[in-house]
């Protein structure tokens, strides 16, 4: 006889917890964050010592709560589990913001039960904001200025005229003068962009209601596999284009009264 499955308040529950110890390792090793700095795909790829520890301890305690999960992390922690959970870890979405002090990096730690999200916490760090979901449980927002999580609910823009739209570039020159163009073609057609540079913060932002629509191409699975669900279960179309799934490669998230239009509009931004 299998086991039941795992209980995705549970999973969420330990993610917070762990997300919190993470947030104060993090946020205690701001003001040196940038002695320690190294790069990964390009120049502008940064990794710091702070990520390094701050992976180190959300694995350490993750797998000591449960040792017979998975995990991926994006700096490198990575093995196979037997008790079908796989945890997803970024602990530092937004690593540039992080080493500059722009007030948007945060630790997600998403839990998959079978390769499905079902629970799923993105802290900011900077502002203590805590957003969380679980597979069918909807999405709140916990903050130091809230006396109660808040259910999270989108945003519902009249036209794409009035959709605010955020996006991010990726780190190669080819790739961002290419997505440069697209920007420069989108912005008349939308109340305006954003670039707040952190994937996981712009999907639960999105859900918030803060943002109306974001898009992004190549996203790893650390960088969106909390913020996703967070989103959907706001009730935000997260879909990928041209019925391709949502990151492969193009991940969009999009209030539902503007989602046809504005997936309709980056498919013809992105022809060819």
């Amino acid at each position: 006889m299998s086991a039941p499955a795992p209980d995705p308040g549970q999973l969420l529950a330990l993610a917070v917890d762990v997300a919190r110890e993470a947030a104060l390792l993090v946020a205690r090793g701001r003001a040196s964050a940038a002695d320690h700095v190294d790069v990964k795909s390009s120049p502008v790829d940064v990794v710091t010592a702070v990520d390094r520890a701050s992976e180190e301890l959300i694995t350490a305690r993750l797998l000591g709560a449960r040792p017979d999960d998975g995990l991926l992390g994006e700096e490198g922690a990575e093995r196979a589990g037997s008790s079908g959970v796989r945890w997803v870890v970024d602990p530092i979405d937004g690593t540039v913001n992080f080493l500059y002090g722009l007030p948007a990096y945060a630790v997600s730690i998403a839990a998959e039960v079978d390769e499905e999200v079902r629970a799923g916490v993105v802290l900011n760090v900077a502002t203590g904001e805590i957003f969380t979901a679980t597979a069918g449980g909807g999405a709140h927002l916990s903050s130091p200025g809230l006396p109660e999580p808040v259910r999270l609910t989108g945003s519902r823009p009249v036209s794409l005229e009035q959709t605010l739209v955020a996006t991010g570039f990726g780190y190669r020159v080819e790739q961002r003068r290419a997505q440069g163009a697209v920007v420069a073609r989108l912005l008349p057609q939308v109340r305006d962009i954003r670039r707040n540079g952190s994937s996981a913060l712009d999907l639960c932002t999105v859900a918030a209601g803060r943002l109306d629509a974001y898009y992004e191409l190549d996203l790893k699975p650390w960088d969106h596999a909390a913020g996703a669900l967070v989103a959907a279960e706001a009730g935000v179309v997260v879909s990928g284009l041209a019925g391709r799934p949502f990151a492969e490669p193009m991940a969009v998230a999009a209030a539902p009264s503007i989602a046809g239009p504005f997936l309709d509009l980056l498919e013809e931004l992105h022809a060819g």
